[in-house]
């Protein structure tokens, strides 16, 4: 059964994320910078995570963290590189796809990729000789976008 309603508020943030997190979490490519790298404990990182959501998406709540800052850890333990942000995306879209349709969905999904385009340039640099994007697309969110 499709989608048929918009994100509406924290609590269904917090479905979403829960839910994204799952799948993220028992991903092969990008579950282990979430599980032995950063050993991230979702209930304590939930709440900060909502709070990012909640500000992109309804202005609502106070998010005045650096989310760079534990990317940037990470990349300085394992490198992160366009797979890794392309599967990050194409779970982000997956899980607000199954659950939301709306213009905040939609949002949320672009949000994501952007801001998974913008992690990957500031950690790789913006040319292929450094490891970067070079005009990185998540290949794998425009096929998921072509079987919906």
């Amino acid at each position: 059964m499709p989608a048929t309603r918009d994100i509406r508020d924290r609590d269904d943030l917090d479905v979403l994320l829960r839910r994204f997190y799952g799948a993220a979490f028992a991903d092969p490519l990008i579950g282990p910078f979430f599980t032995e790298i950063a050993g991230t404990d979702l209930e304590l990182h939930l709440p900060r995570i909502t709070d990012f959501w909640e500000r992109a998406l309804f202005r609502t709540a106070a998010y005045g963290r650096d989310a760079f800052a534990p990317h940037a850890a990470l990349h300085s333990a394992r490198a992160l590189t366009a797979a890794h942000f392309g599967r990050w995306v194409q779970l982000w879209r997956a899980t607000v796809d199954g659950l939301h349709a709306g213009p905040r969905a939609e949002r949320a999904k672009a949000q994501g990729e952007r801001i998974a385009l913008a992690m990957l340039r500031r950690l790789a640099g913006p040319t292929p000789e450094t490891g970067g994007s070079g005009g990185f697309v998540p290949l794998a969110a425009l096929r998921l976008r072509s079987v919906a």
